[in-house]
């Protein structure tokens, strides 16, 4: 017997050479792309066709071979189909919903991607008519939210939350998607919440929901009122914002447990040597590098929920037991070599047992310190642009949580003690650290671990200075709030202050490079300042007062950068170029830490002749320091501890436009190719006649 095969729409038999038979559901999307009616002659064609099996890559074909003459022709059969579909979406048979659904997802894409040059509004025409659009998109909306939250089929659910992130990113920029006033007045908002305040929805959609949720907020948010982020800002439920910390906790962690998977099986193979030499984590062959792709979409709906919603900062600290409780999704999630970048959903052990230890002295986690430890990877390596993104909105997300009061309560709460294992950048002039040596400390200790840990590995000829200037600015704000609050917090501040210095070294060394592309002052000045905020509050928040004695020690010890500095900008100062104003900002900031300078050196200088000592150790060089204080004048040095807070809309708006359109492009890519498989869907309704 003749094997039948099926192939693109059309059945025909192997060993025959008759012509191929078309599927009957292609034969009846002919039918529509004719100009008549296609009920004229079938009263019961739109019934019928919600019974048929959808051939999504026959239909968007159709409408994209046609051209926009063509495709006019045809309109009152395109907006009667896009019709039938939304009344579909209220029947009792599921067979029927998941057609219909699917024919939208198709007709959404098709009409799109033949109408990509004309505004919004020809395609609101050609899909359902402006006549009727309104109420249309209304019964839609309301048809999609019904499907949302009734208890019924978790597929539809999924193919629902499908079709909306279709529709969302149907156009690159989401703002110029006039489509989505509709979604704006017709609000899913709610339907979204009860998905991550339900355990089981929350499993199964909840990646979709906040991606969705994210994408939703960023529409048109600079130019009216979008009530998705009215909504937002107020939610309060806890139930429901923990949903949302568990949902962006897992994305996270799973990215974290694929490079770290990488990472070990790349060092206990062939090139681990090599990796180690050039300081790179991953080598496939001699010179291809493998990562973990970064995952901007579930960044983008965290800094949204930390920049928004005040009451999200408390989920930041909260323990996470559900985390090893996933379950397997409904829908495969497809293995593709490289994912889309911020599309992937997490997989079915997204986080498994074993993550919830941090080492076998730890027994929790918190999204906090997951979002650190994904931080740490992302920010090693920002030579990648999507790494260079994904660096600047973490430090973002940092600046934010830096800002917020309660959320450095809990930074610096002593009752709160974790040990995290962040990431290091390999490097030949450092031994990797062991990861059972690293102490229990409060979370704001990992905060500087991670800031000091990228001032000492970014300084290269591609100088990330915005992400410089962002680290500092974080750094000072927890300063701030430390010296407000008389937090005394036991820290190693050598690294950080050694890591400060370095990079002024590194500042004057590379003088000529930086400045033909950046105004290295204003990092200079920041860094000066915050030796400023050591040296005039200092007392009120280091540990003890031989941490303050070890910040003259180390001011003194490596004197000739902070020398080198201030002959540096009085140079510029002087002369009347470009950097004359900036580089006089320096000089000024400079004058306590050379009043420091110029009155212990020459006591340690006298001390060691009167002693007949030719280099002192540093426990001598602290007995002239302590015993010199008194003689010591420093100048009341204004505003140290002040800083202007973060605002998006003034200094961020062309950076997240462009990051909300290369997370808008990726999901779409996504839904395209992996996600609108019926087979499973159709299998959960295979009793239905």
């Amino acid at each position: 017997m003749a094997q039948t095969e099926k192939k693109g729409g059309l059945l025909r038999k192997s060993s025959a050479s008759k012509k191929p038979l078309k599927e009957k559901v292609v034969l009846m999307y002919d039918e529509i792309f004719m100009t008549e009616d296609p009920s004229k002659c079938n009263p019961r064609f739109w019934e019928e066709l919600f019974l048929m099996k959808v051939n999504l890559e026959y239909l968007e074909g159709k409408l994209e071979a046609l051209d926009g003459e063509e495709l006019m022709k045809i309109k009152d059969n395109i907006n009667c189909l896009f019709q039938h579909c939304i009344q579909a979406l209220s029947e009792e048979h599921p067979i029927r919903v998941v057609n219909a659904l699917q024919t939208l997802c198709a007709l959404i894409r098709g009409v799109h991607q033949k109408n990509k040059s004309t505004s919004g509004f020809d395609i609101i025409n050609m899909l359902v008519g402006f006549d009727k659009a309104e109420l249309c998109m209304k019964n839609l909306m309301e048809s999609l939210d019904s499907l949302l939250c009734a208890e019924g089929s978790e597929s539809l659910k999924s193919l629902c939350l499908k079709l909306l992130l279709c529709l969302v990113t149907v156009t690159d920029n989401i703002s110029q998607n006039t489509i989505l006033e509709y979604v704006m007045i017709n609000s899913i908002f709610e339907a979204i919440l009860q998905i991550l305040s339900s355990p089981l929805s929350r499993r199964e959609h909840g990646y979709d929901a906040v991606v969705l949720l994210a994408l939703l907020v960023n529409y048109r948010k600079y130019e009216s009122v979008n009530p998705y982020i009215v909504k937002l800002s107020i939610v309060d439920d806890e139930a429901t914002l923990n949903g949302m910390g568990l949902v962006i906790a897992q994305a996270l962690s799973e990215y974290n447990r694929q490079y770290k998977d990488k990472e070990e099986e790349h060092q206990s193979g062939f090139f681990s040597a090599l990796t180690n030499m050039v300081g790179s984590m991953f080598i496939a062959d001699a010179d291809e590098k493998i990562s973990v792709q970064t995952n901007e979409a579930i960044l983008l709906a965290l800094y949204e929920a930390v920049h928004l919603n005040r009451n999200f900062i408390t989920v930041l600290a909260q323990s996470h037991p559900e985390m090893g409780l996933m379950t397997t999704p409904t829908s495969p999630i497809p293995m593709t070599p490289v994912t889309p970048l911020g599309t992937t959903p997490p997989s079915s052990d997204v986080i498994s047992s074993a993550e919830l230890p941090l080492d076998a002295d730890v027994q929790t986690s918190n999204l906090l310190i997951t979002f650190l430890k994904y931080s740490s990877i992302v920010m090693q390596d920002t030579k990648d642009e999507h790494r260079l993104h994904s660096g600047k909105l973490c430090l973002i997300i940092l600046t934010c949580i830096a800002e917020d009061q309660y959320a450095n309560a809990f930074l610096h709460d002593d009752n709160m003690n974790f040990r995290v294992n962040l990431h290091r950048m390999p490097m030949r002039h450092r031994k990797k650290a062991a990861d059972k040596n690293l102490p229990c400390r409060p979370l704001v200790c990992a905060v500087l671990d991670l800031m000091v840990e990228f001032i000492v590995t970014h300084m290269m000829k591609e100088f990330p200075m915005d992400l410089y200037v962002r680290c500092i600015q974080i750094v000072h704000k927890l300063l701030c709030y430390q010296k407000k609050c008389r937090v005394r917090l036991h820290y190693t501040w050598r690294e950080l202050w050694s890591a400060l210095i370095n990079l002024l070294k590194f500042l004057m060394s590379n003088e000529t490079v930086l400045l033909a592309k950046h105004n290295i002052f204003t990092l200079a000045l920041m860094v000066v300042n915050l030796f400023n905020m050591f040296i005039t509050y200092g007392d009120t928040f280091l540990p003890t007062p031989s941490s303050y004695d070890e910040l003259y020690y180390e001011i003194i010890r490596m004197h000739q950068n902070f020398d080198n500095l201030y002959s540096m900008v009085l140079r510029l100062s002087t002369n009347a170029g470009q950097w004359k104003e900036p580089a006089s900002k320096v000089t000024h900031a400079l004058v306590n830490i050379r009043a420091i300078i110029n009155h212990f050196n020459p006591k340690i200088e006298s001390y060691a002749a009167v002693n007949h000592i030719s280099q002192l150790s540093e426990d001598q060089v602290l007995e002239v320091v302590r015993s010199n204080y008194d003689t010591l004048t420093l100048k009341l040095q204004d505003g140290l501890d002040q800083y202007e807070r973060y605002s998006e809309q003034h200094k961020e708006a062309a950076f997240f436009k462009e990051l909300v359109r290369s997370i808008s492009i990726n999901v779409r890519k996504n839904l395209a190719f992996n996600t609108l498989s019926q087979e499973l869907l159709l299998k959960e309704f295979s009793t239905i006649s």
